[in-house]
């Protein structure tokens, strides 16, 4: 709210008028927030409930902790560190009706997946942290730990994202800070396709090799172990195959 300044004459008749206390109108103040106070994130399951049962096609995952270092050794303050996205999966739902099929989770207990960055519900379940989460928030299966092993989920295409051009048109040779975010890549690997109304995968129109055009600010991005850049988005955010 912007505030306004008053001078002169109408800044003394303001300061003329006396507005009562809250004493004086009978209004207790309210209590001060103590400054001791911690919130928590997560739901925090009592010690009595040892187990959690997803519904539906939901998935609970044990997620990954933050790094406390950077790859060099240096530590890392709590509001310098990586918010994990990557967990495990153990336990989840029986899957969900559509049309007159039954879908089942076909994610398998065990599995390392990686998931949407604001995805599910965080829960803390015998001193660990967890996160339960729609089956489509999940992005990928890490059948490595390499990124391009990824095994993109539902109607996502996992990218080798191009090199970004060093060289203008004319030969002028560009730095790190002005070359442009390239939105071209090759297709590494698809996933099964979206459900349709009856529960059916639709294939993908997309396949491994094909170069694609795709919109520059979808997806989520990984580096590869060899520092290739790779994105996860969904068949939706293509825009074209080139050939």
């Amino acid at each position: 709210m912007a505030s306004v300044q008053l001078c002169g004459a109408a800044a003394a008749s303001v300061q003329a008028i006396r507005v009562p206390t809250s004493a004086a109108i009978g209004i207790r103040p309210a209590r001060r927030a103590s400054h001791g106070l911690v919130v928590r994130a997560a739901t925090v399951v009592a010690p009595k409930y040892t187990t959690v049962k997803p519904l539906a096609d939901r998935v609970l995952l044990k997620t990954k902790s933050a790094e406390l270092k950077t790859t060099g050794g240096i530590l890392l303050p709590s509001t310098a560190q990586s918010k994990p996205q990557s967990g495990e999966v153990v336990a989840i739902g029986e899957g969900r009706i559509i049309g007159d099929s039954k879908v089942e989770v076909s994610i398998q207990i065990g599995a390392q997946v990686v998931y949407s960055k604001y995805a599910g519900t965080e829960v803390e379940l015998n001193d660990s942290n967890h996160l339960i989460l729609k089956e489509d928030d999940i992005i990928g299966i890490l059948e490595t730990d390499d990124a391009k092993d990824m095994k993109p989920l539902s109607d996502r295409v996992l990218i080798k994202v191009a090199v970004a051009e060093d060289k203008t048109a004319g030969g002028l040779l560009l730095t790190d800070s002005v070359k442009e975010k390239p939105s071209i890549g090759t297709v590494v690997a698809v996933g099964p396709g979206h459900l349709d109304e009856q529960g059916k995968r639709i294939p993908l129109p997309v396949s491994a090799g094909s170069s694609v055009l795709y919109s520059k600010y979808a997806g989520a991005e990984f580096k590869g172990a060899d520092g290739t850049n790779y994105i996860v988005l969904r068949v939706s955010d293509l825009m074209a195959v080139l050939s």
